[in-house]
C-alpha cells in the first residue's frame, strides 16, 4: 500500500514542462536534423556531416532523402496543430513509414534501398511483386496518417448523402453513445419533452447561423463524452396498480365520494392515479381524505394533486414499492437533448416517466432549496454537468461560492471558471460586486453594438460573449454574515442581468424567511423544492404547500414562470465517480485561459492575477461610481452617513446607495456600520480624500 500511494503521488504531481513546450523543443530538433542532412548531401556539413552522409547512404540509399522530408513534415505538424498531440504515437508512425518506403524503394528499384532496404525488401519473396506493393502501399499510408493525424473525411460524403436521402437515421450516435433501433422502439415513450412547453421554432437561417458561430467558438475545446457517465435505465416497482386503484375508488365512495377512475402513470418514485369526481363534489373534500387514503394503501406520504394542470382529473401521488434511479446519462443520451440551447439543462424525469429539461436562459434564475440530504447537492451537481457538456469556456464562465468547501471543489482548476472556487464571505461579497460592474460594462457594449440582449449580441458574430452562471451552494450562511449587502446584491443582478446573460443558480438547506426573502423571492421565479420538514418551508420556497410530503432522495418540485403549479419530477443522479471524471477528463484535456488572454470578460480594471479574478482584493475602489463625489458632499453637509440619506439626495437605489457608502468605508471618508448606530463621518480631510476619486 505504501508503495501504491508514492506512485499515485508521483502521477499527480504537475511535470515541469508543458506539453506545448515539448512540442516546440521537438520541433525545433527535427528541423535542425533536416537542415544538417540537406547540407551534408551537398558537402557542406564538415566531417561529420560527411560520415553521416556516407554511413545513412550505405545504410538505406536513396532513402537518405526521406529522413529530411518526414523531420519537416512532422516538425510543421507540432508548430501548426492547435489541437493537444502525443509525441510517441508521431515518432512510432514515422518510424513505420521509413521502414515501409524502404521496402517498396528496393521493390521497385532493387539495390537503391541500402543494406537495410535489401532487408525489408524481403518481403516480395512470400506475397510477389504485386501483392508486396499493395503491402508495403498500404503501410505507406497508414502510417502517413498516424504520423500527421490526417484523418480520410470520406464519411461527410456518406452523411450527406444519407441526409438528403433520409430523414431519420435509426442508428443515432450521440457523444460516444450509440442508440440502436430496437432501444428507441423500447424507450419510445420515454423522449425528451421541454419543461418549459411547446416553443415556437426561430427562423431556420438565424439559427443556422448561430449555431455555426457557437460551433466555431467551441471548435478549441474537447467536450466530454457522454460514456463517462452512467446512462442504464431501471424499472420501478409500483404494486398491484388495479387492487390499488379499486382501494382509492371505495375509500372515496365510502366517505359519499363517487368517483371514476382513469388512466395510471407510473413514475421512477410515486405512481399517479387519476380519476373524475362525479359533478357537485368540491375537490377540498377529496383533498381532505389524504390520510384515510395514506391508511387505506398502506403508503405514506401520499400527495394529492387537485386538479392536474391542463386536464379536468385529479391525481394521486402513491409511492412506489421500489424507486429507479434516473441517470444524468441517460437523459443525456436523447438526440433532442444535444439539439437543444447551450444553457438547457437536465432536470430528471416527471410523473409520468417522461424526461424533463429547462432552459436557465428563460428561468433566468434558479433558487434550489431542502433540508439535509434531500439531495440539493447532486441537483447542482446534474445542472452544472449538463452546462460543461454543452459548453466550452469561450461560451459559458462559472462562479461557484461554496461556503462549505467540499461541495463545489471537484470543479477546481476547469477552464470554465472565472476565479478559483471562493469559500470565504468576503471574496462572495466581491463576487456579487464584481458581477454587478460586469453588468453595467456589457450593458454598455451592447448600447455600443445596438443589440437587445446577449443572444442578439452573438448572432452578430463579431465575438462571443460568454454566459456566466453565478453558483452559490449555500445561501444561508453568506445572509448570516452578510446579508443586507448579500440581499441587495442578488436583487440588483436578479432584476437586470438577465439580458447581459449573467445567471444565478442559489442554494440553500434553510428554507426560511431570513434567507430566502420576499425580495429574492419576488425576483427568482423558478424554484425547486425538494423534501422539507414542514409546511411553512414549503410554502417559503413555493408559496404553497407539498413540499414536505416529498420522498426525499431527489424527489422535487419544480416552478417557474411557465407554470401556475409546482411540477413533481425526480431529479437526475449523479454519482461523486462520474462528476470526478468529467472534472478530470475537462482538465486533462483543455487549457485554462489567463485573465490576459481571455478577452471575453472585463478584466482591464481588476487587479493583476496570473491564473484568475483575484476576488480577494477587488472592492468598490476598482469600479468608481459617477456619483461618488456628490455623495461625499452630502455626507460631509448632514454629518451623517446612511443608505437612506443618500437614496433621498442622490436619487438612486437601495444597492447604489450601500455601495457609494461601502465605498466611502472603504477610503476610510465614514466609519463602519454597527448594528442600527449611525455611521461615524470623519469631516476632516474629506474633501481631500474625495478629489483623487
Amino acid at each position: 500500500m505504501p508503495r501504491k500511494k508514492k506512485l499515485e503521488e508521483k502521477e499527480k504531481k504537475p511535470s515541469a514542462i508543458s506539453g506545448e513546450t515539448k512540442k516546440s523543443v521537438a520541433a525545433v530538433l527535427l528541423i535542425g536534423f533536416a537542415l544538417i542532412l540537406i547540407l551534408a548531401a551537398f558537402k557542406k556539413a564538415g566531417p561529420i556531416g560527411e560520415m553521416l552522409h556516407q554511413g545513412l547512404d550505405s545504410l538505406v540509399g536513396w532513402g537518405y532523402y526521406l529522413f529530411p522530408v518526414i523531420s519537416i513534415a512532422i516538425a510543421s505538424v507540432f508548430l501548426v496543430a492547435q489541437e493537444k498531440r502525443f509525441l510517441s504515437p508521431t515518432f512510432i508512425g514515422a518510424a513505420i513509414l521509413v521502414i515501409a518506403s524502404l521496402s517498396f524503394i528496393d521493390i521497385v528499384f532493387p539495390e537503391r534501398a541500402g543494406l537495410l532496404g535489401n532487408v525489408l525488401g524481403l518481403i516480395e519473396e512470400p506475397f510477389g511483386f504485386v501483392a508486396g506493393l499493395v503491402v508495403v502501399a498500404v503501410l505507406i499510408i497508414a502510417s502517413a496518417l498516424i504520423t500527421l493525424n490526417v484523418p480520410l473525411r470520406i464519411d461527410k460524403l456518406i452523411k450527406k448523402k444519407k441526409d438528403d436521402n433520409e430523414d431519420d437515421d435509426l442508428d443515432i450516435k450521440e457523444g460516444g453513445v450509440s442508440i440502436s433501433e430496437n432501444e428507441i422502439t423500447k424507450e419510445k415513450d420515454l423522449q425528451i419533452k421541454e419543461a418549459m412547453g411547446k416553443k415556437t421554432p426561430p427562423d431556420k437561417g438565424d439559427k443556422k447561423d448561430f449555431a455555426a458561430i457557437l460551433a466555431a467558438a467551441n471548435q478549441n475545446y474537447k467536450f466530454p463524452p457522454v460514456s463517462l457517465l452512467k446512462t442504464n435505465i431501471e424499472r420501478p416497482t409500483a404494486g398491484d396498480l388495479r387492487a390499488n386503484a379499486n382501494i382509492i375508488k371505495r375509500t372515496l365512495e365510502s366517505f359519499g365520494i363517487p368517483v371514476e377512475m382513469g388512466e395510471i402513470s407510473i413514475g421512477p418514485k410515486v405512481t399517479r392515479y387519476t380519476l373524475k369526481p362525479a359533478e357537485g363534489i368540491k375537490l377540498t373534500r377529496i383533498i381532505a381524505l389524504n390520510q384515510d387514503l395514506s391508511l387505506a394503501l398502506a403508503a405514506h406520504p401520499l400527495r394529492i394533486e387537485a386538479p392536474i394542470p391542463g386536464k379536468s382529473l385529479v391525481g394521486i401521488e402513491v409511492p412506489n414499492k421500489a424507486a429507479a434511479i434516473v441517470r444524468l446519462g441517460s437523459l443525456m443520451s436523447y438526440p433532442e437533448f444535444n439539439k437543444t440551447g447551450p444553457l438547457e439543462v437536465v432536470l430528471g424525469r416527471d410523473v409520468d416517466g417522461e424526461p424533463i429539461s429547462t432552459n436557465i436562459e428563460k428561468m433566468p434564475h434558479l433558487l434550489v432549496s431542502g433540508a439535509t440530504g434531500s439531495g440539493k447537492s447532486i441537483v447542482i451537481h446534474s445542472l452544472v454537468t449538463s452546462l460543461l457538456y454543452k459548453n466550452s469556456p469561450e461560451t459559458l464562465r462559472f462562479i461557484f461560492i461554496d461556503p462549505k468547501r467540499v461541495e463545489l471543489s471537484i470543479y477546481q482548476d476547469i477552464p470554465h471558471l472565472v476565479s478559483p472556487v471562493i469559500v470565504e464571505g468576503k471574496k462572495a461579497i466581491n463576487v456579487f460586486r464584481w458581477g454587478i460592474n460586469e453588468m453595467e460594462q456589457r450593458y454598455e457594449t451592447l448600447l455600443k453594438a445596438g443589440a437587445r440582449d446577449i443572444t442578439s449580441y452573438n448572432k452578430k458574430g463579431k465575438e462571443i460573449m460568454p454566459y456566466i452562471v453565478i453558483v452559490v451552494d449555500e445561501l444561508a450562511d453568506l445572509m448570516a454574515a452578510h446579508g443586507r449587502e448579500i440581499e441587495a446584491s442578488i436583487v440588483r443582478l436578479a432584476q437586470m442581468a438577465r439580458a447581459t446573460g449573467i445567471h444565478l443558480i442559489l442554494a440553500t438547506q434553510r428554507p426560511s424567511v431570513e434567507v430566502i426573502t420576499g425580495l429574492i423571492k419576488a425576483n427568482i421565479p423558478a424554484r425547486i423544492a425538494l423534501q422539507v420538514a414542514s409546511q411553512i418551508d414549503s410554502r417559503t420556497i413555493l408559496d404553497s404547500a407539498g413540499a414536505e410530503k416529498l420522498l426525499g432522495g431527489g424527489d422535487m418540485l419544480f416552478i417557474s414562470s411557465e407554470f401556475s403549479k409546482p411540477k413533481r419530477i425526480q431529479g437526475s443522479f449523479l454519482s461523486e465517480v462520474e462528476i470526478k471524471k468529467v472534472a478530470d477528463f475537462i482538465r486533462k484535456n483543455n487549457e485554462i485561459v489567463s485573465p490576459e488572454e481571455d478577452k471575453a470578460l472585463n478584466t482591464k480594471d481588476l487587479p493583476e492575477a496570473k491564473t484568475s479574478i483575484d476576488f480577494e482584493n477587488f472592492s468598490p475602489e476598482e469600479q468608481p461610481d459617477d456619483l461618488f463625489n456628490e455623495a461625499v458632499e452630502v455626507v460631509r453637509q448632514a454629518q451623517k452617513a446612511s443608505a437612506s440619506l443618500l437614496q433621498r439626495r442622490l436619487k438612486v437605489g437601495y444597492a447604489r446607495a450601500a455601495r457609494l457608502l461601502d465605498i466611502m468605508e472603504e477610503k476610510g471618508l465614514i466609519g463602519p456600520g454597527v448594528g442600527a448606530k449611525a455611521r461615524e463621518v470623519y469631516v476632516e480631510g474629506v474633501q481631500d480624500d474625495s478629489a483623487s476619486v
